[in-house]
C-alpha cells in the first residue's frame, strides 16, 4: 500500500504491520470489527451470533455465525496472524454442527444474540426484513449441505490455502478473506482482500460448479403459496374494482402485496397479505430517504383530520432506519392460506382501501402541489 503524495507527484509505501505488533486481539479486536461491520467481507451478511457454543456434547464454539440472502448459514473462524495449520478442519466440525440445525432453532439463537446484546427486537421480523419482507413461512435456512465457511487471517498457511481450493471442487462454499494492517503515523488501517476464490473470478468458478438441488418438497410448497396467493388477489380484485377505479390495471400476483399508483409518483396504495395479518397502506417510497420522512411528517401534521375523514386510528410508522415510510391498517390472527378466513379478509381490505382512498384524495393533491412548487 502506498500514500499519493498529490502536490509532490509521488508515493511513499505505508508501513504493513502485524496485528501483534499493533497490540491487537482476536477476540477483543478483530472479531468485534467484523461482527459490527460484516459487509467487509461480504455483501448482505446478518450476523446471528457471536461465539457460537450449542453444541451437543461438546464446548467448542464458534466465531461468528451468519446468514446469507440465500438462507445459508455462514461459519465465519477468525485468526489474527497466523491461519494456524488446523482452521480448515476446525471450521468443517462447526460447518457439521451447523447443518442440523432447524429453522426455528437459527431464530432462537437468533433471539438469543438480540437479547444478549439488549435489542429489544423480535428475531422473527428481522429475519422477514432481512428476506425482503417475504413471509416468514416461505424462508428457508440451512437447507441440506448449503453452510458455508469464511477463514480470516492475516496470513494463510499454504495446508490451508490448498486444502480450500480441493474443497471447492466438492462444492463446499469456502472463503479465504487476507486482513492485513497498516500503520502511517498514528493512523491505522485495514486493507481486505478475498484471495480465494479469487475476486475477479469468483461468478466465473461458482458457475462451473454444480448448485445442489434445492429441496423440492419446499419449492412445492413454495409453489402452492403462490398459487394460493394467485387466487386470493383475483377474487378480492374483482370484488375491489367494483368500489373502486383505484386497482383496475393491476393483475393478480404471486407476491404477497399488491400496489396501486396514487397522484404522486413513489407514494402508493398497497395491499398485503400473510399468514397471520393482512392490511391496506399507504406506502412513501420515493428515491429520498429524506424526501419520503418530510411527506411522512406533513401527513402526520394533519393525522386527526386524515384519521376523521377514515373514521378509524391508523398506524404511523415513520421507518427510521429505512427509506420508505408508511401509514396502515391492520389487522392479525388472519391466514391467507387458510381459505376459511377469505372472507373476513377480504371485506375488511376492501373497505379499509375505499376509505384510505377518500382520505388521502386531498393530501394526494397538496403534496402534488408542493413537489411541483419546489
Amino acid at each position: 500500500m502506498y500514500l499519493i503524495n498529490k502536490e509532490e507527484n509521488t508515493i511513499s509505501k505505508v508501513q504493513e504491520r502485524t496485528f501483534t505488533q499493533l497490540g491487537f486481539k482476536e477476540r477483543k479486536h478483530l472479531q468485534e470489527w467484523i461482527e459490527k461491520n460484516p459487509e467487509c467481507l461480504e455483501k448482505d451478511l446478518l450476523i446471528i451470533q457471536k461465539e457460537f457454543n450449542g453444541f451437543n456434547d461438546t464446548n467448542e464454539r464458534l466465531d461468528l455465525l451468519a446468514l446469507d440472502k440465500d438462507g445459508n448459514l455462514v461459519i465465519i473462524e477468525n485468526k489474527l496472524d497466523d491461519s494456524g495449520r488446523d482452521t480448515v478442519w476446525q471450521s468443517l466440525k462447526y460447518s457439521s454442527y451447523c447443518s442440523t440445525l432447524k429453522k426455528d432453532q437459527i431464530k432462537d439463537i437468533y433471539q438469543e444474540y438480540l437479547s444478549k446484546n439488549n435489542k429489544d427486537e423480535n428475531a422473527e421480523e428481522k429475519l422477514v426484513e432481512f428476506f425482503d419482507n417475504i413471509d416468514y413461512k416461505e424462508i428457508i435456512l440451512n437447507q441440506g449441505q448449503s453452510q458455508r465457511i469464511i477463514l480470516v487471517a492475516r496470513e494463510f498457511r499454504k495446508e490451508v490455502t490448498s486444502t480450500a481450493l480441493w474443497l471447492m471442487n466438492y462444492k463446499l462454499k469456502i472463503k479465504c478473506v487476507k486482513v492485513t494492517p497498516y500503520q502511517l503515523d498514528e493512523q491505522l488501517f485495514l486493507d481486505i482482500e478475498q484471495i480465494i476464490p479469487v475476486k475477479e473470478s469468483e461468478d466465473y468458478i461458482i458457475s462451473m460448479l454444480d448448485k445442489e438441488s434445492e429441496n423440492s418438497e419446499s419449492q412445492e410448497q413454495l409453489k402452492d403459496r403462490h398459487k394460493i396467493r394467485i387466487e386470493f388477489w383475483k377474487e378480492i380484485l374483482k370484488r375491489l374494482n367494483e368500489k373502486t377505479q383505484l386497482f383496475q390495471n393491476i393483475s393478480p400476483s404471486k407476491d404477497n402485496w399488491l400496489a396501486a399508483g396514487s397522484s404522486v409518483s413513489g407514494i402508493s396504495y398497497e395491499l398485503v397479505i400473510s399468514s397471520y395479518y393482512c392490511r391496506a397502506d399507504v406506502y412513501i417510497g420515493r428515491p429520498s430517504k429524506e424526501e419520503n420522512k418530510l411527506i411522512f411528517d406533513d401527513l402526520y401534521l394533519r393525522k386527526n383530520e386524515i384519521e376523521a375523514k377514515f373514521g378509524q386510528a391508523l398506524e404511523w410508522e415513520r421507518l427510521e432506519d429505512k427509506k420508505a415510510a408508511r401509514v396502515k391498517y391492520e389487522i392479525k390472527d388472519v391466514d391467507v392460506f387458510n381459505k376459511d378466513n377469505w372472507e373476513k379478509m377480504m371485506r375488511f381490505m376492501i373497505d379499509a382501501m375505499v376509505r384510505m382512498e377518500n382520505s388521502f384524495r386531498d393530501e394526494m393533491k397538496m403534496i402534488a402541489n408542493k413537489l411541483k412548487n419546489k
